[in-house]
């Protein structure tokens, strides 16, 4: 299988659109007057996406023919977890050298929407004893899905809680996060630090989780 260029609209998808119930996606399309199937991709915002050099994954292809889509009216699939989720639709021809799928640069096959954003919980507890020049901080973070380590950091900042992540010191997580519940070694700081978690790209992270504080 291999990727061509083709802008005559008797091959190009139009109008992609989505419907969300729950856990179920219905993706709705205008079929090309030429063609008779698709092959759709869905990956997570952030994942590579297929490289208009190289032969497409076919793993991540799913075969949908224009029959299957009259009638189920539309196309269904069902969303597992939390984020950013994208679609993007090729539409399948056959040509004198084979099967090919068609590329598009106008972006019209492609839909990208958030299925709603994973918490993290965490919690910060900083100890300390009389006549001591340090203390300890004990970082938890508790997530609903695997966090990866890029995605968070801790800033230290001297006679208060730091405001954001420039507000300070920024360390780096060296591990991912699982699932669940994670509890990070005791680290020392000075008596006059105090340390908060912030998100490493507030833009880029905040779409896909949420930091509540624990209480």
């Amino acid at each position: 299988m291999r990727f061509i260029d083709a802008d005559i609209s008797s091959l190009l998808i139009r109008g992609v659109t989505h419907q969300l119930d729950g856990d179920r996606c219905t993706l709705r399309w205008r079929w090309p007057e030429d063609i008779s199937a698709v092959y759709i991709e869905r990956s997570i915002a952030g994942e590579e996406q297929l490289s208009d050099a190289r032969r497409p994954n076919m793993s991540r292809l799913k075969l949908y023919t224009r029959n299957e889509y009259k009638a189920s009216n539309g196309y269904h699939d069902r969303i597992d977890g939390v984020g950013t989720v994208v679609y993007t639709i090729y539409a399948f021809t056959e040509t004198e050298d084979g099967p090919a799928l068609i590329r598009q640069h106008d972006g019209q096959n492609r839909r990208e929407f958030s299925t709603g954003k994973a918490k993290v919980w965490f919690s910060i507890r900083h100890k300390s004893g009389w006549l001591q020049k340090y203390k300890t901080v004990q970082i938890k973070v508790t997530a609903e899905i695997p966090i990866p380590k890029e995605a968070l950091c801790y800033v230290k900042k001297e006679g208060g809680y730091p405001a954001n992540k420039d507000d300070g010191t920024l360390y780096p997580f060296v591990t991912d996060f699982e699932a669940g519940q994670n509890v990070l070694p005791v680290i020392e700081v000075g008596k006059n630090d105090y340390v908060r978690l912030f998100f490493t790209d507030g833009k880029r992270y905040g779409q896909l989780y949420e930091l509540v504080p624990e209480t």
